[in-house]
């Protein structure tokens, strides 16, 4: 794909929607690390049911760790996962407030250090939360990459790398955003909407598998 055709492509998605926002509910820094960290295999909206009884009553390292364990499965035990994100969580939230004053550092190696915490978790936070232009490659931002040809790639760190490369630098804040939610709700793993797609006639996907 040429570079013509991936600033059309951007051009379009920021049009279509100026402004993306996470699905995943949070009010600050701190709620966005938990809520990403739980999301892992599962669906925002699952995280953003769970969380959104969890916050209201701990939504701080000193009052999450102080629930324990025990008391913070009680709030997650809905997730996949719950019982290692727990350990993690719990132990993440002791090394904020021993570490970093009890605040979300605005630092890569800083954040992949807390448990649960790897290379996509820490992109998100740090374009999320704080407006790096990083790029958290998914599932969905994978297939969306590959299938158009935005960006190929054989791992998520390749096309990590190639996106952060490739896209123009007015679109990076907000390009995390737009290909997640393209992948989610248009560009589908099983039978993509093609039909629906703002991007359809710049895709350089071969679609006849799916007709």
């Amino acid at each position: 794909m040429n570079k013509q055709k991936r600033i059309e492509i951007f051009t379009r998605l920021r049009e279509d929607n100026p402004h993306p926002k996470t699905e995943l509910h949070y009010s600050n820094p701190f709620e966005l690390l938990i809520a990403v960290i739980l999301s892992a295999q599962a669906t925002d909206k699952g995280v953003n049911k769970a969380t959104d009884k969890l916050y209201p009553i701990a939504n701080t390292p000193e009052a999450i760790y102080a629930l324990g364990e025990a008391g913070l499965k009680e709030y997650i035990k809905t997730i996949g996962l719950y019982n290692s994100k727990g350990k993690n969580i719990i132990k993440t939230c002791q090394m904020l407030v021993e570490l970093h004053d009890s605040q979300v550092p605005d630092d890569r190696e800083a954040l992949e250090a807390l448990p649960g915490v790897g290379r996509k978790t820490a992109n998100v936070v740090l374009n999320t939360a704080f407006g790096h232009p990083t790029m958290a490659v998914d599932t969905h931002i994978f297939r969306v990459s590959n299938r158009t040809k935005i960006a190929h790639g054989k791992d998520v760190v390749e096309v990590e790398k190639r996106l952060v490369r490739l896209i123009p630098e007015e679109f990076m804040l907000d390009a995390h955003h737009w290909l997640i939610l393209l992948g989610r709700y248009i560009c589908t793993a099983r039978k993509p909407k093609c039909g629906a797609c703002l991007i359809e006639d710049l895709c350089e996907f071969k679609k006849k598998q799916y007709d």
